[in-house]
């Protein structure tokens, strides 16, 4: 069954928004897991077809991963590709913005298309709650990230301000890196904190690495070079939550032994 949301769209109207209720973690097991595949890794010659293979093998998302070449030392999809693919897209578009000054881009990522919108902590250190609240402004579910090497620390004051938390486990900038493990504490912290959002993970994850991840607290994961580079994407993301499953059974086994 698909969940819904409905938030305001720049005009105050209430609008569908497709599957990402906002859901609060309340323990192990709590929150849905979802899969959303990084558009950094398909055919780019065949985008729409690319999109549509994803939500018929199951996808919760379409990632979407904007950079500028300043903020990582790599450009990708920009605003018009934002536009394009959110006329043919059936599922929400989760728009990780790797981006120098992200508060003066959020609204028009939102009008272009964007249902999740994520910054980057990093990208705002001197104006970080102005730039924040730049992206509640948008009517937007908000994410914040933090890059391979950050801790979350910074981030605990606003916790109750933001809806999903982004944790790389590799540093941003480019597809198919090495899970960095170190992520594995930081969702741990976070979870610890008392945060009840969506914790997001990005960046080497298949099905040898995501039941870590879940088992640390985590339910929201984006996986590229995994599943569109594999002979079967719907076999791919099946295995990739049947891992996800285990260890969620794992973390509720320990926590009740």
């Amino acid at each position: 069954m698909q969940i819904t949301d409905r938030l305001p769209n720049k005009e105050g109207k209430m609008a569908e928004v497709g599957s990402f209720a906002p859901n609060r973690y309340n323990g192990s097991m709590s929150l849905p897991i979802r899969v959303a595949p990084s558009l950094l890794a398909c055919d780019f010659t065949r985008l729409g077809a690319e999109m549509a293979r994803a939500e018929t093998a199951g996808a919760d998302w379409h990632h979407v991963d904007v950079m500028d070449g300043h903020f990582v030392p790599n450009l990708s999809i920009g605003l018009p590709v934002v536009e394009s693919i959110k006329k043919v897209s059936k599922l929400p578009l989760d728009v990780h913005l790797m981006i120098e000054q992200p508060g003066e881009w959020a609204e028009r990522y939102a009008a272009a298309g964007a249902d999740i919108l994520t910054f980057h902590y990093e990208a705002c250190t001197a104006n970080f709650t102005a730039t924040l609240a730049a992206f509640q402004a948008t009517g937007c579910r908000v994410g914040v990230s933090i890059n391979g090497g950050t801790e979350p620390e910074p981030l605990r004051p606003y916790l109750d301000q933001i809806d999903m938390v982004l944790v790389m486990s590799v540093y941003a900038g480019f597809g198919g890196q090495k899970f960095i493990p170190e992520c594995l504490g930081r969702i741990e912290k976070l979870r610890s904190w008392g945060f009840k959002g969506d914790i997001q993970v990005d960046g080497g994850i298949t099905d040898q690495t995501v039941g870590r991840c879940t088992k640390a607290g985590a339910n929201v994961f984006v996986a590229g070079t995994y599943l569109y580079r594999a002979d079967s994407l719907a076999e791919a993301m099946h295995r990739l939550r049947a891992a996800g499953e285990a260890g969620r059974v794992a973390e509720n086994d320990a926590n009740a032994s």
